[in-house]
């Protein structure tokens, strides 16, 4: 995914990942993470998160993704310490929200067991992937939003990912990247809460029923069996709240004839699976200062997904359509990026939009953290 945005007066932070316990992820390997602050670091279009920072709890990660969201006004700075003035490390005061982006990349993940385990060709990005700190690693695209809510901090996730408290999760289509994670919710309910609430448009609801029945009617589970206890709520595409939260479903075509959407909340606009956004979503966008956007090659788009030429062909122009003079005053982060994005390279690259274009286009990276203004 990228982001876009302009004024370089925001912050963002780093995790590094430390395992504890491996397992399976993405079919093959489960990590059992702890976040540590590294400070902030430029703004730069972050990809999936894999990791969780400055949480007063470890975070689990899997091939899930619970919710993609975006966040309001993101503020870039060059500061050494980390979010609100505090040294790195530090947890947010409890006042705060932030983003943290849980994944950035496809749904089979980064690095490629195909690659890894290929003798005959070398591939560069999921070789630098499993070197430690690589921001080349990339779990399933996933965000999530934690932000004070109307009994304490809440947690919402989009698209299914592992957090220590989830307080609802939001779909933002049917596909299983998006939502084949939604049993390892049992954790949550086993362990943590009794239930979580879903977020999802009636006609991915439709194919939950085929896909995750046991789930929708737990009647037929096996006794004894444990399973999520999940509460479906399904959203039209219009405002819906959930705690105390405004999100504003942004309908966009995931390839031809396939609906999906992104959401807006407060002025972040969050965008992970898109191939051609219809005219009738860009009054939307107004006033958006953070845009959040799907980015899967680095040469050109597919079918069902914006390469970085057609995210730089379109974030410029749209600034401009929206009424937008000054398109500095806005930031745009890229994610869910393939194997062929090498994340040092093509930000390098994106450097030179400042200096020909104004524009502030970066890759996000897992495990980035964005303070926004709720």
């Amino acid at each position: 995914m990228a982001l876009v945005d302009g004024s370089n007066s925001g912050r963002s932070s780093s995790c590094s990942l430390c395992p504890v316990l491996s397992g399976l992820f993405l079919s093959l390997d489960l990590q059992f993470f702890h976040f540590q602050d590294l400070g902030p670091l430029p703004l730069t279009v972050f990809l999936k998160l894999a990791c969780i920072p400055a949480f007063p709890s470890h975070i689990l990660c899997a091939r899930v993704m619970l919710l993609r969201a975006f966040y309001f006004k993101c503020r870039v700075t060059n500061d050494t310490t980390g979010p609100a003035g505090k040294q790195p490390g530090a947890q947010l005061p409890s006042e705060s929200s932030e983003i943290i982006f849980l994944g950035t990349g496809t749904s089979e993940g980064i690095p490629r067991v195909s690659c890894l385990t290929n003798p005959l060709k070398i591939c560069p990005v999921c070789s630098k992937a499993v070197e430690p700190g690589s921001k080349n690693k990339r779990l399933n695209t996933s965000i999530l939003i934690h932000y004070p809510g109307p009994t304490g901090q809440c947690n919402i996730l989009i698209d299914v990912g592992k957090i220590r408290t989830l307080d609802a999760v939001v779909i933002t289509h049917s596909h299983a990247d998006a939502i084949g994670g939604l049993n390892d919710l049992r954790d949550w309910t086993n362990n943590v809460q009794p239930c979580i609430p879903i977020y999802v448009a009636e006609r991915d609801f439709e194919v939950m029923k085929r896909t995750h029945y046991y789930l929708v009617d737990t009647s037929v589970v096996t006794p004894g069996a444990a399973v999520s206890d999940l509460q479906f709520n399904i959203i039209q595409e219009v405002p819906f709240i959930v705690h105390n939260l405004k999100f504003t479903p942004l309908p966009v075509w995931h390839g031809r004839g396939y609906r999906s959407l992104g959401f807006r909340f407060g002025n972040i606009c969050y965008i992970s699976d898109v191939s051609e956004i219809p005219e009738e979503t860009y009054p939307l966008l107004k006033d958006c200062e953070l845009l959040i956007l799907d980015a899967l090659r680095p040469d050109r788009s597919s079918s069902t997904h914006f390469g970085l030429p057609q995210v730089k062909a379109f974030t410029f122009p749209l600034w401009r359509k929206l009424g937008k003079s000054n398109p500095k005053e806005h930031f745009s982060q890229l994610c869910c990026m393939m194997h062929l994005m090498d994340h040092e390279k093509v930000n390098e690259g994106l450097l030179k939009l400042m200096e020909t274009e104004g524009l502030d286009v970066q890759l996000s990276y897992d495990g980035l953290r964005v303070q926004i203004t709720l």
